[in-house]
Formats: structure tokens, C-alpha cells, sequence
């Protein structure tokens, strides 16, 4: 495998990143708008230790993926870590960029004292499973979500938190 490099993420790759997003095994041609994916890497960098990154051989951006170094007040005031969007480019996966990109990952995260790096997958991506666990990720707990919501059931979701206090 030839060197990966990896570097922050800026505004001039975001064309290249949304193209990654919306491979047909990510996000399958879903993606924000350039104007919106510009406006919301403005946002992250407002973050303490929130940046996308991308992963380079020969100057040529072939991965990318996110992390967020959240601060804690509980596990003795240890920060944790989350990584997200985790892509490599078609005709590039199988090479080692995916793992490089998140021994990186790993790296930061133990720089600013995580004592944990957790991500999320997919239920459907066995492949992307089989990865993370080549790596040493264990599958831990349940990962649950719940989208946003308006009109009716945004008011039942308010009667429920209302009933819960």
C-alpha cells in the first residue's frame, strides 16, 4: 500500500467529500448541498475537537471520515470519542486507507485523553462490521435513533417528555 496521508478537512474539499458521501454503498446519491456543507464545516470548527478529515495518497483525497473528542463529566471526567462517516473511494477499498484512517482517528482521540472511541454502522453493512472488528472494535451496547419529527407526532413526542418530568 502506497503512504495515506491524513490531514483536516477544508472548504475546498467538499466537493470531493460529498462525491465520497454519496457513493452507492454510503449514502447512495444523498447529500447536502455544497452552500450547506460549506456552512456546516463553518459550524464543526466552532467545536472543540470536531473536524471531518481526509485521507490522501499522492495529493489525491481517496477517504474520509469525522471525530468528535466530547468532553465528560462522568467516567472520571474522561473525554470519549465518536467516529463518523467513515468512506473510502470505490477502486480504493481493500487497500489499507480505511485502516489508516482510523488508527489516526485513534490516535487523536488518546492525544486528548479518550478513554474510549466508539462508532455506529449501519445494521446492514456486515462488511463494514467485519472491518471494525478486524481492528479490535467490539460490539457494544445498542445504538438507537429517532428523526426528526413535525406536525402530529411531534406532538405526541412532547406529551410523552411532558408525561416523563
Amino acid at each position: 500500500m502506497t503512504d495515506v496521508s491524513v490531514r483536516k478537512a477544508t472548504e475546498a474539499d467538499l466537493p470531493i467529500l460529498l462525491s465520497l458521501y454519496a457513493q452507492p454503498d454510503f449514502n447512495n446519491g444523498r447529500v447536502t448541498t455544497l452552500d450547506a456543507a460549506k456552512a456546516t464545516l463553518a459550524r464543526m470548527a466552532t467545536y472543540p475537537d470536531f473536524a471531518a478529515y481526509c485521507a490522501e495518497i499522492d495529493s489525491e483525497i481517496v477517504g474520509t471520515f469525522s471525530l468528535m473528542v466530547i468532553d465528560n463529566l462522568a467516567h472520571w471526567g474522561m473525554s470519549s470519542a465518536l467516529v463518523e462517516n467513515v468512506v473510502v473511494a470505490n477502486g480504493h477499498q481493500g487497500g489499507g486507507i480505511g485502516r489508516a484512517m482510523i488508527r489516526q482517528a485513534f490516535r487523536l482521540a488518546e492525544a486528548k485523553g479518550a478513554y474510549k472511541v466508539a462508532l455506529s454502522s449501519n445494521i446492514k453493512s456486515t462488511k463494514a462490521h467485519a472491518f471494525y472488528e478486524s481492528l479490535g472494535f467490539e460490539k457494544y451496547g445498542f445504538s438507537f435513533r429517532l428523526e426528526p419529527v413535525s406536525g402530529d407526532r411531534a406532538l405526541q413526542v412532547e406529551l410523552i417528555d411532558g408525561a416523563a418530568s
